[in-house]
């Protein structure tokens, strides 16, 4: 019975570990910046984006503090209703060497009411293990949608 107990125990243990690996799994620059994205279109809170910015960034999104502010200062694109997704990431095979990465990102939702896709690109490095954004590049042209 104590070979059974012992076991069960073990292998429980063995479980959780795995969870915690999982959970403690370095991020890719693509879910920091859809990350980035979802906190200040779909949950529209600037407090959530903070963690995925770099210091200078992280001042910025402070001084705006509401998501429609960096919307529309930050981000240079108000919207709602936005889904979004990686359009393009400059990054290779040799993904682990590189330290800059940048990627664009599509949004389609509604702007002033009127369905509009647009896309953003951000510029991200890595600092250690995690991957920051540190600037958003400026645009280079508009599709309308």
């Amino acid at each position: 019975m104590f070979r059974v107990l012992f076991i069960v125990s073990l292998l429980c243990l063995m479980g959780c570990e795995k969870i915690s690996e999982k959970a403690a799994a370095p991020e890719t620059p693509e879910s920091v910046t859809l990350s980035f994205f979802k906190a200040i279109y779909t949950d529209r809170d600037v407090s959530k984006a903070l963690p995925y910015v770099s210091p200078e960034m992280r001042e910025v999104l402070e001084h705006y503090h509401i998501a429609s502010s960096v919307q529309r200062h930050v981000l240079g694109l108000s919207m709602t209703d936005v889904t979004m997704s990686i359009d393009e990431i400059d990054i290779d095979f040799f993904r682990k060497f590189t330290d800059d990465v940048t990627i664009i990102v599509k949004m389609e939702g509604l702007k002033g009411g009127r369905p509009w896709v647009d896309d953003r690109t951000l510029r991200l490095k890595k600092q250690g293990k995690k991957w920051i954004i540190v600037e958003v590049l400026p645009e280079k042209g508009k599709i309308n949608g």
